[in-house]
C-alpha cells in the first residue's frame, strides 16, 4: 500500500508540479493555493452576491488527447469546454419560498478525439461536441422541504438526474454518464449534453431511503433532420415542444449510513418511453431486407420506443473514522427492443477509490468498463449488405471501452486528470463519417489524454 501511495503521489507531483496546498497568506483573500476558486472572493463581492441570492459559476475543462494505436489514425487533438452557471435564489430576492432559477451555458471548443482519432461509438470524452455556444439549463426549481417534494420546470437534460451513478462521474468516457444505448436510440441523442429539452421533472422523497422520480421531456431536442443535430439547435434556444414525449421514471433506494463508519449505497431501477415513430433497422414495409435490391427502401415503422435499466453504487470499504475516503463499486445494465434500436443492450461497471493515500485524500483513482452491443437487427442488416453484395464485411457484435483514470486535486480550484482508454472493436465495424475511407473493421484503439479542470 505504501509503495502504491508513494507512486501516485509522485505521479501527481510530476503532472501538476505541486503536492499539498501551501500555507494561507494573511489578508482578506486566502492564499492562491488555499482558495476555493481561482479568482477568489472578488474582494468580498462574491460573498455579498451569494447573501443576496445570486451565485455565479465558471469552469474550464481542457483536454489533450493522443491516439497511440489503432482506430482511425495516430496523432493528437485538443478539446475543451467552458461552463457558465447562474443560480438565483428567488426566496431571498422575491420572498417566494423554496424557488430558485437555474441557468447554464456552454462554450465548446477544439476537436473531439472520437471522430478524429479512435473512431469509437462511445465518445472518448464526455465534453467533446460540435464547436459553438449553447444554452443548456434554464429552469425553475421549487423545493417543498416539509413534504419531500421537488419540482423542476423549464429546459434541462435527462443526463443530469436519470440513470446517474455518482461514483462513475470521475470517468471521462461519455458512456459512464448517459449510457450509449439511450444516446443511440433517442432522436438527436436525447436530452443529453450538449442538447437540452423543455421538461417537467418531479422528485418525491417518500422516506429517508426511498426516492421516486419522474420526468417528461420534449422527444427531440433538435427536431427532425439529417444533418448534425447539434447544428440544428446550434444555440440551444430552439425550445421545441411538438416532437413527441419522452418520459423517464426511476425508483432509488439508499442503504447503509453516510457517517464515517457506514457503507452507503444507492440502488435504482427505472426506464424510459418515447411516444414517437421509429424505423425498423432491418425490414421494409413489404417485409424484405432493406439491403435487398428489390426493397422499396421504406423502413417498417414502430410506434414508440423504450428501455429499462438498473444500477448500483455501493461503498465496500472505508478507512476507520473517514467519511470521504473509501472504495465504491458501481454497475449499470440497460436493455431495449432490438428491432428499432442501434444498440439493444448496454452494461458498465467499475471501481472508484477516493483518497487512495492519506496525504491526498481528495484524489480519485478509478477503473471502468463499458460495453454496448449492436442490436440483432443491426447486425443482421450488416450481414444482408454482404449477402447482397453492398459490403465486403459484416458488422461486428459491439464495442468495449476500458478506462483507467487518476484525478489529482492540486487545489480546490484545479484538478489534473491523466486518463487512458483501450477501445476494443471501435465503431463495431459500422461505417460512420469518422471512419469513411478507412479499412473496416477498425483495429483496437488506445487513446491517452490529460484533462485540466479550473474553477474560476
Amino acid at each position: 500500500m505504501s509503495r502504491l501511495c508513494t507512486t501516485l503521489a509522485l505521479g501527481a507531483l510530476l503532472v501538476t508540479g505541486t503536492g499539498t496546498a501551501h500555507a494561507q497568506a494573511p489578508g482578506p483573500e486566502p492564499d492562491l493555493w488555499e482558495r476555493d476558486k481561482l479568482t477568489g472572493n472578488w474582494g468580498g463581492l462574491r460573498d455579498t452576491l451569494e447573501k443576496e441570492g445570486i451565485t455565479f459559476g465558471l469552469m474550464e475543462q481542457s483536454e489533450g488527447w493522443s491516439g497511440l494505436r489503432g482506430g482511425i489514425r495516430r496523432g493528437g487533438v485538443y478539446t475543451g469546454l467552458t461552463t457558465a452557471t447562474l443560480k438565483v435564489d428567488l426566496e431571498t430576492i422575491a420572498k417566494i419560498p423554496g424557488l430558485t432559477l437555474n441557468i447554464s451555458g456552454y462554450q465548446i471548443h477544439g476537436r473531439g478525439p472520437s471522430p478524429n482519432l479512435s473512431g469509437a461509438l462511445q465518445a472518448v470524452s464526455n465534453i467533446e461536441a460540435t464547436r459553438g455556444n449553447k444554452l443548456y439549463d434554464l429552469y425553475l426549481e421549487e423545493e417543498f422541504p416539509d413534504t419531500g417534494l421537488n419540482i423542476r420546470i423549464g429546459q434541462s437534460g435527462a443526463n443530469e438526474e436519470f440513470m446517474l451513478i455518482k461514483s462513475a462521474a470521475v470517468l471521462i468516457n461519455s458512456s459512464f454518464g448517459f449510457p450509449a444505448l439511450a444516446a443511440f436510440g433517442l432522436p438527436s441523442g436525447g436530452p443529453n449534453y450538449p442538447l437540452a429539452a423543455p421538461m417537467v421533472r418531479v422528485r418525491y422523497k417518500a422516506t429517508e431511503q426511498l426516492t421516486l422520480m419522474g420526468g417528461i421531456y420534449n422527444g427531440d431536442p433538435a427536431g427532425p433532420g439529417t444533418n448534425d443535430p447539434q447544428l440544428r439547435d446550434y444555440t440551444g434556444t430552439s425550445f421545441r415542444m411538438r416532437d413527441g414525449v419522452l418520459g423517464f421514471a426511476e425508483i432509488a433506494y439508499d442503504v447503509g449510513s453516510a457517517d464515517a463508519d457506514g457503507r452507503p449505497g444507492t440502488y435504482k431501477i427505472g426506464g424510459w418511453y418515447h411516444s414517437g415513430n421509429f424505423n425498423n433497422l432491418q425490414h421494409d414495409t413489404l417485409g424484405r431486407s432493406l439491403a435487398d435490391p428489390t426493397s422499396n427502401g421504406v423502413p417498417y415503422r414502430h410506434h414508440g420506443n423504450y428501455a429499462v435499466y438498473g444500477l448500483m453504487d455501493q461503498t465496500i470499504w472505508r478507512p476507520q473514522g473517514s467519511k470521504d475516503r473509501g472504495i465504491n463499486l458501481f454497475a449499470l445494465v440497460t436493455a431495449a427492443p432490438s428491432d428499432r434500436n442501434f444498440s439493444s443492450f448496454f452494461i458498465e461497471g467499475g471501481v472508484v477509490w477516493v483518497g487512495p493515500c492519506e496525504s491526498r485524500d481528495a484524489d480519485i483513482l478509478s477503473l471502468g468498463v463499458a460495453y454496448t452491443n449492436l442490436s440483432h437487427a443491426q447486425q443482421t442488416f450488416g450481414s444482408d449488405l454482404v449477402r447482397f453484395g453492398s459490403a465486403t464485411k459484416a458488422f461486428r457484435g459491439g464495442e468495449t471501452v476500458i478506462e483507467l483514470t487518476y484525478q489529482a486535486a492540486v487545489t480546490k480550484w484545479l484538478l489534473v486528470q491523466p486518463d487512458v482508454q483501450y477501445i476494443i472493436n471501435p465503431g463495431a465495424g459500422v461505417p460512420t463519417v469518422a471512419s469513411n475511407g478507412q479499412v473496416l473493421p477498425l483495429k483496437d484503439a488506445v487513446a491517452a489524454g490529460v484533462r485540466a479542470t479550473i474553477i474560476f
